[in-house]
């Protein structure tokens, strides 16, 4: 089948097969990840990244290309994570601003706009690093440009593109030494193979095979002579920065003008594998450092930090290598043997797996089950205080029946423990989002309680019986819209009570809504609120998650 124009359509369906396509081997690109920083989580970090794309484009899917490739550039900017993820972002951030006034591409377009996408991302790093997913990036755009010279068909550039793009995968280990010396080609290089393989399959109209696919070189690693982990050839001291800190900057006028060239010269001083990223609002970076709050402190020069994460790469590194000679019998347990405690943990209680994913996705150490219908108990909050094994531990209920149980789990606790009074999901998320490491516990107790004063939440449940509430008369089976506590709609039809609850709690300064919903919410219920929102709030950032959570199809965030 010949392709000789992209549409809008058929380009958000590349996105998210490819996407499918890199979280089914994301562990295997984990598995050769060992540069910047052996830390054995390339994989997962661009597979976050990518996945936030594609739900973005998902919720604007349409005809014409440059409108969905913008929303996965945005998508992927408040995704991005790690090194590769942020390169990623990048690559399709140069895409989509080569492409954002066209309704359709032809192939010549398209091999340009991947061209685009590869100049953009070697501006957003600081020192880059050829034998990366940079170069084989750039490798892939170069042979498409020089085949669509003489070719219409997409089909077939995408063929030559990644044809191109595994070519210079093999060829990393011979630019990037540290690849030739423990045996592996490129993570990054490899995520973005297996993005690009999603996109042709979907152009050719195949399907990908479910099960994982496994670079050559990888092979070779776990075969009988050379099984260990590739991240055991260096040793976690060795490693000199060993905080990955990423975070975004929200720009406000009372604050240090912003100049991206002065931004990025001075945060050079603070470590190395340094990105930045800006557009009229925000700035986002990722930095390797070794003393994470400075380059914090230096951010708030500059607006407010949202979207914060501090991950200590010698502690996943010293992980990876620990498992690795366990499995393989190299050492003897050290079950029995006490780990050092972290300065700071964070406990969240939360219903349905994948509001539990989100708050891990954005700092929570330990999230407990439970919610309205089961809240747990002192003993299992004192369960999971001892399982974090920090200092300091921050509490964060997320219902108003689960406050005294955590109040009384902080009194007996030997740690220094605070409770931050969340009453909902959506605070306690925007709790986890203020939390600042260079901080004092009370210092983050205040900020958090600051933080959860401005969310509003609305939530959709359904009655149980008939009754009359404040007015609102209610029968069995009717769907209920809380606003901040208090009953404000019933209806039985879902979409209308969660419309309708949505306008009650949207004002003129609502900026951002956060639409989780639950294990009951069909995808047809969710796709035609989310067409109404945009067709009536066009200005308001809409976040969508799958909370999978029960009871309440919709919990919604307005900030």
């Amino acid at each position: 089948m010949s392709i000789t124009s992209l549409d809008g359509n058929r380009f958000a369906e590349m996105i998210i097969i490819g996407s499918n396509h890199l979280a089914a081997n994301a562990k295997m690109v984990d598995a050769l990840n060992v540069f910047p920083v052996p830390d054995g989580d390339t994989g997962t970090n661009m597979n976050l990244s990518m996945s936030s794309g594609s739900k973005e484009v998902q919720n604007n899917r349409q005809a014409h290309i440059g409108k969905v490739a913008a929303s996965l550039s945005k998508g992927l900017l408040m995704g991005a994570r790690g090194n590769s993820g942020v390169i990623l972002s990048q690559l399709f951030r140069g895409f989509a601003k080569d492409i954002e006034s066209k309704p359709f591409l032809s192939a010549s377009e398209f091999a340009h706009a991947l061209e685009a996408g590869v100049t953009t991302a070697y501006k957003a790093v600081m020192k880059p690093v050829e034998g990366t997913i940079l170069t084989v990036a750039k490798d892939a755009a170069k042979k498409a440009v020089e085949i669509a010279n003489a070719e219409s068909d997409i089909v077939i550039i995408m063929e030559k593109t990644l044809q191109e793009a595994k070519a210079s995968l093999e060829r990393t280990p011979d630019l990037l030494p540290v690849l030739k010396e423990v045996g592996v080609v490129d993570s990054g290089g490899q995520g973005l193979v297996c993005v690009y393989e999603g996109f042709l399959a979907v152009l050719k109209g195949e399907k990908l095979p479910d099960t994982p696919a496994l670079a050559p070189t990888l092979e070779e690693l776990v075969s009988a002579q050379h099984h260990q982990n590739v991240q055991s050839f260096m040793n976690t001291e060795d490693i000199v920065y060993g905080y990955c800190t990423e975070f975004m900057v929200k720009f406000e006028n009372d604050k240090k003008k912003f100049s991206e060239i002065d931004f990025q010269q001075d945060l050079s001083k603070f470590g190395d594998s340094l990105l930045v990223i800006s557009d009229d609002d925000v700035v986002k970076v990722h930095i390797h450092s070794e003393h994470p709050g400075d380059v914090l402190s230096y951010g708030q020069q500059y607006g407010s930090l949202i979207n914060m994460k501090i991950e200590n790469m010698r502690e996943q590194h010293s992980s990876i290598v620990s498992d690795d000679r366990h499995q393989h019998g190299n050492v003897v347990s050290t079950q029995n043997i006490p780990k050092e405690k972290q300065e700071y943990a964070i406990i969240a209680v939360s219903m349905g797996s994948g509001i539990a994913n989100l708050f891990k996705s954005i700092g929570a150490t330990e999230v407990i089950e439970g919610g309205q219908t089961m809240n747990p108990s002192t003993e299992d909050i004192m369960k999971s205080i001892k399982t974090a094994n920090a200092k300091k531990i921050i509490i964060l209920p997320n219902n108003k029946n689960i406050i005294m149980a955590a109040e009384q789990a902080a009194e007996m606790a030997q740690e220094e423990v605070v409770v931050v009074p969340t009453k909902t999901v959506p605070q306690g998320l925007a709790a986890v989002l203020a939390f600042n490491p260079t901080q004092s516990l009370e210092k983050n107790g205040q900020g958090m309680e600051e933080a959860i004063s401005a969310i509003k939440t609305g939530q959709i449940t359904f009655a149980v019986r008939d009754t009359n509430i404040d007015g609102l008369q209610i029968a069995k089976g009717d769907y209920m819209g809380i606003n901040d506590g208090k009953i404000v709609e019933t209806n039985k039809d879902l979409v209308k009570a969660a419309y309708h609850l949505l306008t009650n709690m949207i004002d003129e300064d609502s900026e951002i809504l956060t639409v989780i919903y639950g294990e009951d919410t069909k995808q047809s219920e969710l796709d035609q609120l989310l067409e109404l929102i945009n067709e009536n709030y066009e200005d308001i950032e809409v976040e969508v998650h799958n909370g999978n959570q029960p009871l309440y199809h919709f919990i919604f965030s307005v900030e």
